[in-house]
């Protein structure tokens, strides 16, 4: 079992937000609140997995190309325009799946040993909490776009179960990424958008790219579709995991 704290200077994006919920009571006319929920399916094509990253752990991968299951992929995202040109983000992102899987050799995880050609439970978690602030660099009735920082926190599980066998890695930790977003209307009714949440350098990298398209029902109501790749992993002593997930799901947009 890992447990991680993400370092201090992690921090500084939460740290950011005083200020932003300090102003939040001024200008109450400008505000406006957006609530979009997504539900689709999700395919993984990458998964590879080392715990320890060492001579102790077995490089495995949890992704197999003749199983193409899929998962649930669901997204709440809140936004709060608490000015004209300011805003606070919340997304809650559950991500995870049960499968049986074997491996052709024998693999040693997190301290447990299991044998070759014999079925064994897999249990992969990632689920993503996040809470950001954003700023309209440009807005217009034509389109938007937004740049901003995102503080989210990780909460993610390996998993293997094999008879009386049970091993497993568990991570929580703050990770800071960099919020970009964009929007374009199409017509009167389409919409199209963008978004990403990302950060990539030193052992890992952490990349959420959605690609959006709505349309509107009414003045505060729209039907959509979301398609949109989750990317990431670290590679440290402890363990390395890079995964890849590619989602799409059918999203409705409430604005208040």
């Amino acid at each position: 079992m890992r447990k991680s704290v993400t370092r201090h200077w992690l921090l500084i994006p939460a740290v950011s937000l005083i200020p932003v919920f300090a102003t939040g009571a001024a200008d109450a006319a400008d505000r406006s609140i957006d609530l979009r929920i997504s539900v689709g399916s999700s395919v993984q094509t990458r998964n590879d997995v080392q715990v320890p990253n060492t001579d102790a752990g077995t490089r495995f991968s949890l992704d197999d190309p003749a199983d193409e299951a899929s998962v649930t992929a669901t997204r709440l995202e809140l936004n709060w325009m608490y000015k004209e040109r300011h805003g606070i983000r919340v997304l809650l992102a559950p991500l995870s799946y049960t499968r049986a899987v074997s491996f052709t050799d024998p693999v040693l995880f997190a301290g447990g040993s299991f044998a070759a050609d014999q079925s064994l439970d897999a249990t992969y978690k990632f689920n993503s909490w996040r809470l950001g602030y954003h700023y309209s660099m440009m807005q217009s009735d034509r389109g938007s776009f937004r740049i901003g920082a995102t503080l989210k926190v990780r909460d993610a599980e390996i998993r293997l179960e094999q008879g009386n066998t049970v091993t497993f890695d568990d991570d929580v930790g703050l990770v800071p990424l960099l919020y970009l977003a964009g929007k374009y209307r199409l017509s009167n009714n389409w919409t199209i958008g963008a978004d990403l949440d990302g950060l990539a350098g030193g052992p890992g990298r952490a990349i959420d790219l959605g690609v959006t398209l709505d349309y509107s029902i009414t003045e505060h109501l729209k039907i959509g579709a979301d398609l949109r790749v989750l990317d990431g992993g670290a590679d440290v002593e402890d363990v390395y995991n890079f995964a890849r997930f590619n989602s799409a799901a059918l999203a409705v947009s409430a604005s208040f």
